[in-house]
């Protein structure tokens, strides 16, 4: 745990912000949270939860609820917990008002589309002078926030950094792993969203569990393969922020692209499944994952299958069969 109780300011309303805010506040920390989205910010007030994003967790009244960008300003530690298309338009928002001291902790998961640049070469571009943190592992808001013990992994290339957000949010709920590999673990977190879209559509045509095994780990093949040619530490692949982040996602009701993907497998088309489920990341970061592959000439072919689903009109079997048609090899 801190040694000092912290001033913390999470930029983002969503789940996983909400439920790191209860955790924040039980550790003793001045505890923000900011959204655009005044709708959200009075609901909490008026019920003391929201049940859009984190039914049933209470937000503890000590926490600030607020709309104005301007609450970074002196805080310790800015989490930055938005959906990845926003991140950059938020970070030049708050820029006026944040300061260089702060240890920016990103929690976002994914690739920009134009760029294919990971969240935190975003953040750095907009606040180069200031440390950057990622946070990424097996981690239902829905589960932290009703204590459920959880495991994540905080990685930084200033170790220093990732130590003190470990020591800010660590308890005998959420323990943090401090890993030095930025890129593997937000490449984790990003491309595993990819797969449990793939998982979805194998639950959602009833297909079994042989199915999802081969899919899990032949995905996981591709999340390292790519992981790998950008800088990454293979070793990062078999940790938190990359088996078991896929793993959970992969698994789970809880996670919105398997929702998503399960809505396809059964017919839905996926602009509507999408539409129907709320922020799905992996729909977004498959198309980007298959640009930044083909850059880096990294085979990938159940992303490049499930591209071929969501956005050229591919049937779901045919995506299948593909897979299951292509030349044998070795492991």
């Amino acid at each position: 745990m801190s040694e000092r109780p912290l001033k913390i300011t999470i930029l983002g309303s969503g789940g996983w912000g909400l439920a790191l805010a209860c955790t924040s506040s039980r550790l003793g920390h001045e505890v923000t949270v900011w959204s655009a989205f005044s709708d959200e910010i009075e609901a909490i007030k008026r019920t003391g939860e929201l049940k859009a994003k984190l039914p049933g967790v209470m937000i503890p009244r000590s926490v600030k609820l607020t709309t104005d960008i301007s609450c970074v300003s002196g805080a310790d530690i800015v989490m930055i917990g938005i959906p990845s298309p926003y991140v950059r338009s938020v970070c030049e928002q708050a820029k006026p008002y944040m300061d260089k001291t702060s240890v920016l902790l990103s929690t976002a998961k994914g690739l920009e589309d134009v760029t294919l640049k990971r969240m935190s070469e975003i953040i750095g571009e907009v606040y180069p002078e200031n440390r950057i943190v990622v946070m990424s592992g097996p981690s239902h808001a829905e589960e932290l926030g009703r204590d459920i013990p959880t495991a994540v992994a905080v990685a930084s290339s200033d170790i220093s950094a990732a130590e003190f957000v470990q020591k800010a949010f660590s308890d005998n709920v959420l323990r943090l792993y401090v890993n030095s590999d930025v890129i593997g673990c937000e490449i984790g977190g990003a491309v595993k969203n990819v797969i449990a879209l793939c998982c979805g559509v194998l639950d959602g045509l009833g297909l079994g569990d042989n199915s999802k095994a081969a899919l899990i780990t032949r995905g996981l093949s591709e999340i390292t393969r790519l992981g790998v040619a950008l800088g990454g530490k293979r070793e990062t692949f078999s940790g938190l922020a990359g088996l078991g982040d896929l793993v959970v996602t992969c698994t789970s009701l809880h996670s919105r692209n398997y929702r998503a993907g399960m809505l396809i497998g059964q017919g839905v088309e996926p602009e509507e499944a999408v539409r129907r489920t709320g922020t799905v990341e992996g729909y977004g970061c498959a198309r980007v994952t298959r640009k930044l592959a083909k850059k880096l000439g990294v085979e990938m072919p159940i992303t490049e299958e499930l591209n071929e689903i969501l956005f050229e009109g591919q049937p779901v079997r045919q995506g299948i069969n593909d897979l299951m048609s292509r030349p044998i090899g070795m492991e």
